[in-house]
């Protein structure tokens, strides 16, 4: 037996009450997976499968992906956009968010396009068996060797600045011409993290609007470029739908201005940038919701320009994954500051996790092996790593903890296991698929020898 709840007469807070505030059946919406329950043990069961049995299996820290999360946010963005749309329009996944094989096949295999930054994450998507015509090549400062590698994969390279204009034009060729989207700062702010914020002038990404008749001009002039999109991205983490509202229209009178310029522009691309649940006092507004607004305003952009509907591209990454993930750590050493505060060790931290260290990101914890046991205590839980700001979640509130609990942090998918780091000569984690009681390893655990295998001692300092 499960439950899912905690009981009628129950008036002690534990970690259970984070699964009542888990109701949304938009997974963006959600502090945890849609597969979250408790079992017999009141350990927390995702995708079928207890967390401490994942643990005492594959180690910990371990990034759990529920893959029922990950294919319903793909399937409620393409339905969304399918019915809020009336033109042609394509859902991408933003891999940097996590780009590993089974990610990427998970999101082809919905039917979504794949939006790649780097040679590494290409290689990445190409092997999982992404089609090259789902390939959308991101990037502000791709190299001579990654544009030629997207030449020759066929993918849409999107064109970030002159230098790679300039560079794309030379390697490609009228009998091979590169397919290219140019992508534009829009000048829209978000109120985000400054360090997220991608969309307004002030930024490094994309050209500048008062650049665009110049970039028109020179790109017309190109045999060995076909220009077939607009590309915009006002920032991530957003909360708010006006300033989608705003892209739309923005889109629609520079694709018309391009076109001027004979430019076969058949594609705008508004990016992604949806928010999702780190904690409980957020309310970003729902996968449906954000489409909607996004398709609508097209629609309306395009009927108040008398033109007709391109194909309307979407960029999400974070708001795919990132609420389908926890990631499991073990307690190990404690220490109380009489006063002051008390900490509690995991075995991982800024090398798995380095969001909160760059960010101040905020987190909630679930105590993973004692669900239903009171949070009694205020604790803070610190990383592993020689650093005093290597600390997880200021603050916590969990139950009495002893070495060898299991702790799990919810809404880890997004960039953590992206931007993980052998900090402190740390093995990366090991990352596991969880769907119907069974669990896939898609991520192999790093070894010791992982970690020297491109160390090189010159012979002079051999003892």
């Amino acid at each position: 037996m499960v439950s899912t709840l905690p009981s009628a007469n129950q008036t002690t807070r534990s970690s259970l009450d984070y699964l009542e505030t888990n109701g949304s059946d938009s997974p963006n919406q959600r502090l945890l997976p849609l597969s979250v329950q408790v079992n017999e043990q009141d350990h927390l069961q995702v995708g079928g499968c207890d967390v401490v049995d994942l643990v005492k299996e594959f180690g910990s820290p371990l990034y759990i992906l529920d893959e029922v999360t990950l294919r319903t946010a793909c399937q409620q963005y393409r339905q969304a956009f399918d019915q809020y749309y009336p033109g042609e329009a394509l859902v991408m996944y933003a891999s940097k968010a996590w780009n590993c094989l089974a990610v990427c096949a998970i999101a082809t295999q919905e039917g979504l396009a794949v939006d790649v930054v780097s040679g590494g994450e290409l290689l990445t998507a190409l092997t999982a068996g992404v089609n090259p015509d789902k390939l959308y090549f991101h990037g502000n400062n791709k190299s001579h060797g990654e544009l030629q590698r997207g030449i020759d994969a066929g993918c849409r390279i999107v064109v970030d600045n002159w230098h790679e204009l300039k560079t794309l034009s030379a390697l490609a060729s009228p009998q091979t011409p590169a397919t290219i989207l140019l992508r534009i700062t829009p000048g829209i702010e978000c109120h985000t993290h400054d360090y997220i914020r991608t969309g307004h002038i002030d930024s490094k990404f994309g050209f500048d609007p008062d650049q665009l008749e110049e970039v028109f001009t020179f790109v017309a002039q190109q045999s060995s470029l076909v220009c077939v999109g607009l590309h915009a991205h006002i920032g991530s983490q957003i909360f708010e739908l006006q300033p989608h509202e705003d892209l739309s229209a923005v889109l629609v009178t520079w694709m018309e201005a391009a076109k001027r310029h004979g430019l076969p522009i058949s594609e705008l691309d508004v990016g992604g940038g949806l928010g999702i649940r780190y904690t409980e006092t957020d309310d970003p507004p729902s996968i449906t919701d954000w489409a909607q607004v996004v398709c609508e305003n097209m629609v309306k952009a395009c009927q108040e320009a008398n033109v007709a509907l391109p194909k309307l591209i979407c960029e999400p990454g974070r708001s795919l994954i990132g609420t389908a993930c926890i990631t499991a750590y073990t307690i190990g050493g404690q220490k109380t500051v009489p006063g002051i505060r008390a900490y509690a060790a995991v075995d991982g931290g800024m090398s798995d996790n380095p969001r909160p260290i760059t960010y101040q990101s905020l987190y909630r914890v679930l105590a993973a092996n004692k669900m239903s046991a009171p949070l009694s205590e205020t604790v803070t839980l610190a990383g592993k790593h020689c650093e005093s700001g290597d600390v997880l979640i200021h603050d916590a509130q969990l139950p009495v903890l002893v070495a060898g609990d299991i702790v799990a942090i919810p809404a880890t998918g997004a960039y953590n296991y992206s931007m993980a780091s052998n900090y402190n000569r740390v093995p990366r984690p090991a990352a596991v698929l969880v769907k119907n009681g069974e669990a896939s390893l898609i991520v192999e655990r790093e070894t010791d020898a992982d970690l020297i295998r491109y160390d090189r001692l010159p012979s002079y300092l051999r003892s």
